[in-house]
Order: structure tokens, then C-alpha cells, then sequence
């Protein structure tokens, strides 16, 4: 094993080895099921801090890091579905983290989410799925969104300027000016330090991971609340067309719509005042809310 050093050692949680590697993990709180969060593309477990601990308060709550972002290893990305759905199994054995889980999926995080349940069905109680990928996104796009994502997909990113990086640094900071003083400096500075691996945990997305999705058998009909975020979002403003971003965002409502549907025990929820990337801090309630919903509905502490 690979000795870890200050720079390896996370703010909050602890290292655990699974298959070799060494992988973040937090937990806090007491009881069952416990809920465990799975990250957007480029996000880290200690994103969703102040969320974790206000779940935590209902059950027990785990952050944790995929291999290749955060505390997490190094590994050459991207990856798999099955390769992180195995991982994820592994490391909360490893952490013992009690089954079955109600897992919180974001974006990329919810992709995972529905695989891991649709390859250990009895490792899971309830999903939350937060303005989840859906692998018929990409087919049931626009021409021109998939015309135009074949081309970002195709071009290298550009390094950023200093510049680039001083206004990027005080826009982490204002981000986690309410995260605990211990976390919020080195929870930015990693961001700063891999913001190429959203980009490159997408790559396989609309072709490996939507595969293996439509391939496997079907998610359990446990209770499952799909929310869709519709507000604004910065980021999805630079880089899509108003006209586009409005389509896309109607064709993502109904594909999470067909998604609620799907199973026995699903609800759609929309979101007209959050955007995609930060759904969970600009909406703690209604995501604390789902949370709180899905628990009462397994039989859970809340």
C-alpha cells in the first residue's frame, strides 16, 4: 500500500483500503437504513457536508470519494459503471456501513446509483435519483445538442490562465464559506487542483456507462423519488443556447418522468427555482424533504 502523506490525508473521514486502494469515506449519525451519497461528475463526497449532516441527524449519513476524484486514489478515468458499482459494494463492507442503503445519486452519482441497484438489488432500500443522466438523453436530444457535444467531446480543454484560477478560487470559497474552516480550504483546493475530472468521467458516459444501464436487469421496485432540476444553472447557461438549454431541459423532465414511472413505488418532483450542478445546496430543504419521505416509507427513523 502506498504510504499516505499530509496532503493524502482527508479533512473529515479516513482512508480504507478496498481491492488495493486506498478510498475516502464519511459517516455520521446513528440508525438505519443508512443513506449514502453518490457524487455528480467532478464532485467530491465532502460537496455534500452540510446536506450529510443535517441527514445524518435522521439516520446514519456516508460521504464518500470514487477512485480518481477527491481523497480517493488515483486511477485512470474513465471508468466503468461496473467497476465503480463494485468498488462502492466494497467499500461499504469495508466501512461497515449496515444493508440494505438508501442511496442519494447525483447526476453522473444517480447513474451509479440505479446500476448498483439493478446489479445487488438486495443492498438496496430506496433511491433519491437528483436531476439524474438518463441513457436515452443523448438519442432523444436535439440534432444539434448531439452535433455539438460530438464536438466539445472531441477537443482537449485548455489550460486556465491564472486569472482564471484567482476567480475560480474565490468562487469555491464563497461556495464553502459555510462548510467548517477545516474542510472548506482543502475541499478547494482539490477542486482547483483536478478540475479536469468531470470531463473525464463523462467521456464514457452516452456510449460505456448507458450500455451497461440498458443491459442489466431491471432497477428493484423499492421506493424511488426522481427530482428534476429546471432552474437556472451558470454553468449549463455557458456552454448551451437559451433555445437549446429549453429543449433540453423539456426532454429531460420527461425522460425522469418515464424514469418515476418505471417502478412500482416512484415519484417525479420538480425543481423550478435549482440548477443542475448544486441542486443539494441550493434546495437543501426539498432534498432533506425526499430524504425524510423515502425513510418513512421504508419504515426508517424519520
Amino acid at each position: 500500500m502506498t504510504p499516505v502523506t499530509e496532503t493524502d490525508t482527508p479533512p473529515l473521514g479516513r482512508l480504507y483500503d478496498v481491492d488495493g486502494r486506498r478510498l475516502m469515506l464519511h459517516r455520521s449519525g446513528n440508525g438505519g437504513p443508512a443513506v449514502v451519497f453518490l457524487p455528480g461528475a467532478g464532485l467530491f463526497g465532502l460537496d455534500y457536508l452540510n446536506m450529510h449532516e443535517r441527514v445524518a441527524e435522521l439516520t446514519t449519513s456516508v460521504v464518500y470519494d470514487r477512485a480518481g476524484t477527491g481523497w480517493s486514489e488515483p486511477v485512470a478515468l474513465p471508468r466503468t459503471a461496473g467497476e465503480v458499482t463494485d468498488e462502492l459494494s466494497g467499500l461499504l463492507r469495508a466501512a461497515g456501513v449496515p444493508s440494505p442503503r438508501v442511496l442519494v445519486g447525483h447526476s453522473l452519482g444517480a447513474a451509479y446509483a440505479r446500476h448498483y441497484a439493478q446489479r445487488f438489488p438486495d443492498e438496496v432500500a430506496g433511491l433519491l435519483l437528483l436531476d439524474p443522466f438518463h441513457e436515452d438523453m443523448l438519442p432523444r436530444a436535439p440534432q444539434e445538442v448531439r452535433e455539438m457535444l460530438e464536438l466539445m467531446e472531441s477537443r482537449d480543454l485548455p489550460e486556465p490562465t491564472e486569472e482564471q484560477l484567482r476567480v475560480a478560487r474565490g468562487q469555491l470559497d464563497e461556495h464553502f464559506a459555510a462548510w467548517p474552516a477545516a474542510v472548506r480550504g482543502p475541499l478547494a483546493a482539490r477542486h482547483l487542483a483536478s478540475w479536469r475530472t468531470a470531463w473525464q468521467e463523462g467521456l464514457n458516459l452516452h456510449d460505456v456507462v448507458a450500455g451497461e444501464i440498458r443491459r442489466a436487469p431491471a432497477v428493484p421496485g423499492v421506493p424511488t423519488i426522481v427530482i428534476s432540476a429546471l432552474g437556472h444553472d451558470a454553468t449549463q447557461a455557458a456552454l448551451w443556447p437559451e433555445h437549446l438549454l429549453r429543449q433540453i431541459n423539456d426532454g429531460k423532465r420527461a425522460l425522469h418522468a418515464e424514469l418515476a414511472a418505471s417502478v412500482p413505488r416512484g415519484e417525479h418532483r420538480l425543481l423550478d427555482d435549482a440548477g443542475h450542478g448544486w441542486i443539494h445546496e441550493e434546495r437543501p430543504d426539498a432534498v432533506l424533504q425526499a430524504v425524510g419521505d423515502l425513510l418513512r416509507r421504508i419504515g426508517g427513523p424519520a
